[in-house]
């Protein structure tokens, strides 16, 4: 349900939504009436705050969990705090500091990618996530050993050392010597290139003709190939730090949906399709409960920012997943700076490059 703009709202009306969505996001408890009467914050009596409170549900900015309870905002409500009040606050030196230096003394690429989402996590009180770039592998040598009279193993060995192990069941016809033909000829033509670029050259050299390969070594290629492309493509490479985070004293009064939270979060191809949503965006993008399908049943936030290689293209993304009443005004500069600053590691050091 789409709610009223900004400049629907009275003056008072927005204020008193001001200090019912920060309650909430401080405390992660509904906010009454007589706790914004005594903030003095608005010089009402707690009748005519009941009365405004009463409006901004009616218009579905606010939600009262129980009759005798205060308010608390609606996604619709968080959307328009979001969009139009929230105040951002830049990091502070100590936060910069932090994020900084674990980035630092991560090393490799890996480890600074485990510090960025580890960090995050700490200073969010959230789940930290970080989406590790799709670096394809080069070929240096591959090889077919024979496990049985249907399996092989496929030994594939990148140009960086790299070993990987994939099985894969064999054509009938396959023989020891087309097994050893199919290495031999893979080893031949694929070094330097990736997975992908190999495939397809390959693929083209057996559909012309130009191949001296029988029958069943061009169906071991194949086969041995196509399963590190399938791999490559369906399993997403995700780092997720801090998913203890979501389990303090407000989310135990809940724990049907942070039980739902932790379930979401194992779903790891389903979080990726969730931040690459967030690849084309200059800056954070916050997702609100429903607003994203993976979180709509656990009515989780998630705000995500992308980062970059030297040469300015998006190589993967960083953010944080928690519970709506995230402290969006501190974390979304927080998940910018994170991004920003392993760009930087990215365009100096090298990392992510092809």
């Amino acid at each position: 349900m789409a709610g009223p703009g900004l400049s629907e709202l009275t003056l008072r009306a927005r204020e008193i939504f001001r200090l019912v969505v920060e309650g909430y996001i401080a405390n992660g408890q509904p906010v009454g009436s007589r706790t914004i009467a005594g903030s003095g914050a608005v010089g009402l009596s707690p009748a005519s705050i009941r009365s405004v409170l009463q409006e901004l549900q009616d218009a579905g900015l606010l939600a009262a969990p129980h009759t005798s309870a205060g308010r608390m905002p609606t996604e619709v409500g968080l959307r328009l705090f979001v969009d139009g009040i929230m105040q951002a606050a830049e990091p502070s030196l100590a936060e910069r500091t932090q994020i900084e230096r674990g980035l630092a003394e991560g090393g490799t690429i890996e480890a600074a990618l485990a510090a960025a989402s580890s960090t995050l996590s700490d200073l969010s009180a959230a789940a930290g996530v970080v989406m590790v770039p799709r670096r394809e592998m080069r070929l240096a040598q591959i090889s077919f050993v024979p496990l049985g009279q249907a399996r092989a193993l496929v030994v594939l060995v990148g140009d960086d050392g790299s070993v990987e192990n994939r099985v894969i069941d064999l054509p009938s016809a396959a023989s020891a010597s087309a097994l050893e033909q199919a290495g031999n000829y893979l080893t031949a033509r694929m070094a330097g290139r990736t997975l992908a670029d190999a495939l397809r050259a390959i693929r083209a050299e057996i559909a012309s003709g130009r191949s001296a390969l029988d029958t069943a070594s061009a169906a071991l290629v194949e086969r041995g190939l196509a399963v590190w492309s399938r791999d490559a493509a369906q399993r997403p490479v995700l780092v997720v730090r801090g998913q203890a985070n979501l389990l303090d004293e407000a989310a135990l009064g809940d724990i049907e949906r942070v039980r739902q939270l932790l379930d979401e979060l194992e779903s790891a191809e389903a979080i990726a399709n969730v931040l690459d949503a967030a690849r084309e965006a200059d800056s954070a993008r916050i997702f609100i409960g429903s607003e994203n399908r993976l979180f709509s049943l656990s009515g989780s936030s998630v705000i995500a920012a992308p980062w970059r290689d030297g040469e300015g293209r998006v190589v993967g993304v960083v953010g944080v997943i928690g519970p709506t009443r995230l402290n969006y005004a501190r974390v979304v500069p927080m998940v910018d700076f994170t991004a920003q600053s392993l760009s930087r590691i990215i365009t100096q050091d090298g990392f992510g490059r092809k």
